[in-house]
């Protein structure tokens, strides 16, 4: 393991140009029960029973920390698996006895940032993940969460510093998959792409959840580098272990922008219940003249609506979306991209931001972005040929 593991830091150092000496020698849990990694569960229901079980036991110990986290935990697993919101607050009911507390317990803390970064609250993320860390620098679910908030909000530097420590904590490939995922964006995509093709071709002792995770990843760099094939084939492997919900989405976009809506159709016509596959099936059969347009195009309108009677802000790139290619509102389009680009800096961030200043005429209003775009050095043929057709 020792020789596998420094012979995929050496790829990384001269795949990447990182240098190998902050992975030097490997953490050893000194505890049987410390909980090394959690990274994206397997796309499965967990049983009803057990989260029964949990909420009933709960009921009668409240304050019981490890309880709650199970719970949390379990919750915030199924909110991924199903796309569905609500589990996120039952999760945050859960750890209500320690919402507000300066200094919860380790695992509070991480959880507490988890919901927190669902929400948006990235700042608020952050501080909590700086607790937790420094109570606990070897907690590597803390480490990618980390990373990930600081990639979606476009701080790459500090988002790769964040993904290092992950070397001497979980796998290679958890750790590769963090580090590509940031380089990607960041000017070094081809390398990151090599990267994972190296990592995901040795199947030993790989966990299906964190395989799922580096095979979407690669097909998503394949994609913005426009190597169709590899992207198709990538998308493919990532499947065969089990479609969760953003790579269902994944995966549509790419069948949207190859012009297969039909496909779309098909793979996506029992997911109705989540706002962002639902957005997709949509535009999918609106390309089609399909009839069930126009009652998915109201159910749409009527769940942005309800959000925003919520003051539910967290959706505003899907509905920038929905404004530009369902309902035809470049210019509501553009307001709410706008609006989401203050928040986060993803690839279909920009996408939708462009796409949507193109469509309304408006091009002085994403001046500033283009230039973040550029000084950023995102390798994306999409936004690059928006950026051109913007004349910027």
């Amino acid at each position: 393991m020792m020789t596998r593991r420094r012979a995929i830091a050496a790829l990384a150092a001269l795949v990447l140009g990182w240098p190998t000496v902050v992975w030097a020698v490997p953490y050893t849990p000194t505890d049987d029960r410390a909980v090394l990694e959690r990274l994206r569960d397997r796309p499965t229901d967990p049983e009803a029973k057990k989260l029964r079980q949990l909420r009933n036991q709960l009921s009668r110990r409240p304050t019981d920390a490890a309880l709650a986290t199970e719970f949390a935990r379990a919750q915030i697993a199924r909110a991924r698996r199903l796309d569905d919101p609500r589990h996120l607050g039952y999760a945050q009911a859960a750890l209500a006895p320690w919402w507000e507390v300066s200094n919860p317990p380790t695992a509070v803390l991480v959880l507490r940032a988890t919901l927190k970064q669902a929400n948006h609250e990235f700042a608020a993320a952050l501080a909590d993940l700086d607790l937790a860390l420094k109570a606990d620098p070897h907690d590597p679910q803390a480490w990618v969460t980390r990373a990930t908030v600081l990639q979606v909000m476009g701080d790459y530097a500090k988002a790769r510093r964040s993904c290092v420590p992950l070397w001497r904590l979980t796998s290679p490939l958890a750790t590769g998959a963090c580090l590509a995922g940031v380089a990607s964006l960041n000017g070094q995509a081809d390398a990151s792409l090599r990267l994972l093709t190296q990592l995901t071709s040795d199947r030993r002792s790989q966990d299906p959840a964190e395989r799922l995770w580096a095979l979407t990843l690669m097909a998503e760099i394949a994609q913005r580098l426009d190597r169709i094939a590899l992207a198709e084939r990538t998308f493919a492997r990532a499947l065969a272990l089990g479609a969760d919900p953003y790579l269902l989405g994944t995966y549509a976009d790419f069948l949207l922008e190859q012009d297969r809506p039909a496909e779309v159709a098909r793979l996506l016509k029992a997911h109705t219940r989540s706002d962002g596959l639902l957005l997709r099936l949509a535009i999918a059969e609106r390309r089609l003249g399909d009839p069930a347009f126009a009652e998915h195009r109201a159910a749409l309108a009527a769940r942005f609506a309800a959000a925003e009677r919520r003051g539910d802000s967290l959706h505003r790139r899907e509905e920038a979306r929905f404004a530009l290619a369902v309902t035809d509102e470049p210019h509501r389009a553009l307001t709410l991209a706008l609006a989401n680009w203050q928040v986060q800096r993803e690839p279909a961030d920009a996408r939708v931001l462009l796409a949507s200043a193109l469509a309304a005429g408006e091009r002085g209003a994403v001046r500033e972005a283009i230039t973040w775009l550029r000084a950023s050095r995102l390798e994306d043929v999409r936004v690059q040929a928006l950026i051109a057709r913007l004349g910027g």
